[in-house]
């Protein structure tokens, strides 16, 4: 970037597993970035406070906290910062959660979106990317998951609060013309990652020799997608408005349970116990991303498979909790 003032972007979840790994790599690009997290407790703080710790010192990194549902904070922010564009990674994320706390999902996923759009036309915004995911999708069968596919039964609040949000920007864009980049990830893992995920759970399991949940029998298959690939679409649609669109981020290879179980088993250097449950009100069998457009729109290409990603994670786990 050339320009003598960098391009602002404000970050929403900065502390958040995406959005740390997100504003990293905006700042060595040299963007400035204005970091919007809420520290909430759904996973320990201490987790989130030691992601953002590596950021405070850049001097192009400035760190507001606060919940993106209070309007009034969020649009604080933008008054103090000439923000050109947005990365929304904040979120109420994980399916069974949202079973339990539905309207904690609605006021987040949906009202705190609902406050970033008006942010971001009050104050011409020339680019928003939203962070949406494979779980809108629902029940479908048809693998792999193509952008085109219905979207209309989603068997889970968090799902539904995402999908609620996604017709919100499409709303906005329309209305207001300023571009927005809807991505639908599809489970991220590696370094930093959130303690509720299968990788870390199962991680911290197998080492205190505490049993593993399998649901459906292990009979479960994952698109798994390594953080950096994730990143660098984030970054791909930040930097190409496109109008509207609507975008796959995933590995395009669904992987199953058994294997993912049996890489991290091996990479420990210890078996798993199991503990088999059913399948959980939620959850589907399978994800499966179809990255073409991607490919095409944002020259996306993920480099990473699980048999590096694993590895890669148990060394950043067993290095942090030393």
């Amino acid at each position: 970037m050339t320009s003598s003032k960098p391009i602002a972007v404000l970050v929403t979840g900065a502390a958040g597993f995406i959005g740390s790994h997100t504003a990293r790599v905006l700042l060595a690009r040299g963007y400035a970035v204005v970091g919007v997290d809420d520290f909430n407790d759904y996973y320990p703080v201490s987790l989130k406070e030691d992601r953002v710790r590596h950021l405070l010192n850049h001097p192009q990194f400035t760190l507001h906290r606060g919940d993106i549902s209070d309007a009034a904070f969020l649009n604080s922010v933008f008054e103090q910062h000439s923000i050109e564009r947005i990365a929304h990674l904040a979120a109420r994320a994980g399916v069974r959660y949202s079973l339990l706390h539905p309207d904690l999902y609605q006021q987040v996923n949906v009202g705190g979106t609902l406050n970033v759009l008006e942010c971001a036309r009050r104050f011409e915004v020339e680019q928003m990317v939203f962070a949406s995911t494979s779980s809108v999708y629902g029940g479908n069968t048809k693998i792999p998951f193509v952008e085109s596919d219905p979207v209309d039964t989603p068997i889970s609040p968090y799902a539904a609060t995402k999908r609620a949000a996604e017709l919100l920007c499409y709303t906005y864009h329309h209305l207001y013309k300023f571009p927005v980049t809807v991505l639908r990830f599809f489970t991220v893992y590696g370094p930093w990652g959130r303690p509720d995920m299968a990788l870390f759970k199962f991680t911290k399991s197998i080492l205190e020799g505490e049993p593993i949940e399998v649901f459906n029998g292990g009979d479960m298959r994952r698109d798994f997608t390594y953080i950096d690939d994730i990143v660098s679409g984030v970054v791909g649609a930040l930097e190409r408005p496109m109008g509207f669109e609507t975008i796959n981020l995933g590995n395009s290879h669904s992987e199953a349970l058994e294997d993912f179980i049996a890489l991290l088993e091996k990479e420990l250097g210890q078996k798993a116990q199991r503990k088999n449950l059913p399948m959980q009100p939620g959850d589907v069998p399978a994800t499966h991303a179809d990255i073409s457009k991607a490919q095409r729109l944002l020259g996306f290409s993920p480099q990473t498979k699980i048999q590096d990603g694993i590895p890669r994670f148990v060394e950043w786990y067993k290095g942090y909790y030393k």
